[in-house]
């Protein structure tokens, strides 16, 4: 059976993609899981200089989802090559990384070092940052800044060129046309959902920032539509995600058309959740005698 999926010029063993933030930089997964059987890591976010991140509490389970505020914390980016790479080197599995900025100059100071590092397969950059330079608003709530920042990275960056999305006020099929224009190779739908917690206990707000991110099986119906619209809207390769925790939930991403499927919240509380998921999508070929997984791509559409 042939599991194989591309990404632009980019080829991956298999569909599944360990997404950032929930796999460390590698070694904290890899006591759990062969990482060599995923068909890519994604780093979590990395910056120019080490990012402490926002101060507990961090973490909040809710219904069918958690909500983190994690405040992208990171080593910077020369201590991850310096200390993970040379791991990541005894690995034939593809490496993504992951990396945000305050402004357009740090994004870029960011991706013309990892661009140099020969083990680095694809650059995913995070456009839901705020966007210090014109007020705090995310670089992707504005199709100018959005485009901007994207064409500045695009002369940057000779890896695989992959945008993370996240909820946006702009137009997702708008979106998608611009970076496709912009020549960018694939996107990966969807970040975390802006959400509030409350601890009843305090009367107050749970997070120190107020709102956080919600990941999970509670927002897969909305990163579902997501894909399916960015999908319809171009051929930009996707990698489909939010709230994937088993075979049949990477099956709907896939048969909306995203090409690959980012495994994230549901390997917190299950470190093998990845092989799980890709044994699933194995199982549910097998059994209808489907040869390839790119039969089934964009096939609900």
């Amino acid at each position: 059976m042939n599991v194989k999926t591309r990404l632009g010029a980019l080829e991956l063993a298999n569909p599944v993609v360990l997404t950032s933030g929930t796999a460390g930089y590698g070694k904290e997964i890899s006591p759990y899981l062969d990482i060599n059987r995923v068909g890519a890591i994604t780093i979590k976010g990395l910056s120019l200089f080490p990012c402490s991140g926002n101060p507990p509490p961090r973490i909040y389970e809710s219904a069918s989802g958690v909500l983190n505020s994690i405040g992208l914390e990171n080593k910077g980016v020369e201590r991850f090559i310096q200390e993970d790479i040379p791991f990541l080197e005894t690995f034939s599995t593809r490496v993504i990384t992951n990396i945000w900025g305050t402004d357009e100059q740090s994004y870029l100071d960011v991706a013309r070092v990892l661009t140099l590092v020969e083990r680095v397969d694809g650059i995913e950059v995070n456009v839901s940052c705020p966007n210090v330079e014109k007020g705090g608003a995310s670089f992707s709530c504005d199709l100018a800044s959005l485009g901007s920042l994207i064409g500045k990275l695009r002369d940057v960056i000779s890896k695989t060129f992959i945008v993370k999305l996240g909820p946006m006020k702009e137009n997702i099929g708008d979106v998608m046309v611009l970076l496709e224009h912009l020549d960018v190779d694939a996107v990966s739908i969807t970040n975390t959902f802006p959400a509030l917690a409350v601890d009843v206990s305090t009367q107050q707000v749970y997070f120190s920032r107020k709102t956080a991110g919600l990941s999970g099986p509670a927002i897969k119906p909305l990163a579902l539509r997501m894909v399916y619209e960015a999908t319809q809207a171009s051929d930009i390769p996707c990698i489909g995600m939010g709230g994937i925790a088993s075979g049949t939930d990477a099956l709907e991403f896939l048969l909306v058309g995203a090409r690959a499927v980012g495994v994230g919240t549901a390997t917190l509380s299950n470190p093998v959740a990845s092989m799980e998921i890709l044994e699933g999508i194995h199982s549910w070929l097998s059994e209808r005698g489907i040869e390839s997984v790119e039969d089934i791509i964009g096939k609900a559409r």
